[in-house]
């Protein structure tokens, strides 16, 4: 079987596993985005420049067990997922073209600006801001992009569409989600699933044993988190865009984190020669939820000032559908057919 072959049956394998998910799943999401209120594209993709948080120092406040106190609601200030390395330029290919938002506009975004007005690539190197694809796999990206619209074949449904987790690069752009911390790690709490990352020396799981948010061992250096992610099963993509990586991928991740607790800059290093000639870095910036934005956008922040009689901010949560509702990382928490 040829490099190209494995790939799309690895894809073909995803879809199988989720199979079943799909008409219970499908129908609650489009139901529940449908009725949600429509953000216009300006305030998904807020930000056409950001300044890359320097590492050094931590002069912030500390928790007892001397971490980085960086705990809160976080979101990127750039896009969505709909395109990886055009992150406020829509979907190509897209039939509709129509503006607006919520799940009858994904992908219809079509940006009405030059490319040089939109935000910049994620990914940061190379810098033409293209994944370094080696010519099997950028077909087989290609194919996936080209069947986003109209998915004939399993393999072509996104998988996070189905609530599937959406791995440790696409989850920290998929909506809001919430960090928090405790002795020896840190949670990462997204709309889909639970990252945990160790903070300590012990060795990463068996080869053989692959996650879908991969397993992490971290460590902080100054202001930065620094992270060691192995054992990605790759059953999520990168954006609606059709960008993967493969299970063999190694990814050295740094999370930077400014001293007013308010912003941090991810970078990472994807190194996969399975799939890619070269290694590559990804950049995503991201800010933390305060009082000042509560009229942003909610796909951003799935949380917002609960009404109370103190002064204190307590954040109120918006319902995580994927997890809440959801048994596993798709299936409906329903009796079965009589």
């Amino acid at each position: 079987m040829s490099i190209h072959d494995t790939a799309i049956f690895s894809i073909r394998q995803t879809a199988a596993i989720l199979h079943d998910r799909l008409p219970f799943v499908l129908g609650i999401a489009l139901a529940l985005l449908l009725a949600s209120p429509r953000p216009a594209m300006a305030q998904i993709g807020f930000q056409t420049a950001f300044d890359v948080v320097p590492q050094g120092e931590w002069r912030g406040p500390l928790l007892p067990d001397g971490q980085p106190d960086i705990q809160g609601h976080w979101s990127n200030t750039i896009g969505n997922q709909d395109n990886f390395t055009d992150p406020q330029g829509g979907i190509p290919g897209d039939p509709d073209g129509a503006g607006g938002g919520g799940a009858a506009a994904i992908g219809t975004n079509t940006p009405d600006t030059h490319r040089s007005e939109r935000a910049p690539s994620r990914v940061s190197d190379p810098t033409d801001g293209e994944l370094p694809y080696q010519p099997w796999a950028r077909a087989v990206q290609q194919e996936l992009l080209a069947n986003f619209f109209n998915p004939t074949h399993e393999e072509y449904i996104e998988p996070l569409a189905r609530c599937a987790p959406g791995g440790p690069i696409k989850s920290l752009f998929w909506h809001g989600y919430e960090i928090r911390q405790f002795p020896g790690y840190i949670v990462f709490i997204f709309s889909s699933s639970t990252r945990i990352i160790h903070l300590n020396d012990s060795p990463h799981l068996p080869e053989n044993i692959k996650l879908w948010n991969a397993d992490s061992r971290g460590h902080w250096e100054g202001n930065t988190l620094v992270v060691d992610v192995r054992n990605d099963n790759a059953k999520a993509r990168l954006a609606r865009t059709g960008e993967f990586y493969s299970d063999n991928a190694h990814l050295t991740e740094r999370y930077t984190f400014a001293d007013d607790g308010y912003r941090y800059t991810y970078q990472a290093v994807v190194d996969d020669p399975t799939v890619f000639t070269r290694p590559w870095t990804v950049t995503i910036p991201a800010v933390r939820y305060d009082e000042s934005m509560e009229k942003w956008s909610s796909w951003h922040y799935e949380a917002f000032p609960a009404k109370h009689e103190g002064s204190q901010l307590i954040h109120e949560v918006w319902e995580r559908t994927c997890v809440e509702n959801n048994q596993g990382h798709g299936e409906l928490a329903l009796p079965a057919a009589p």
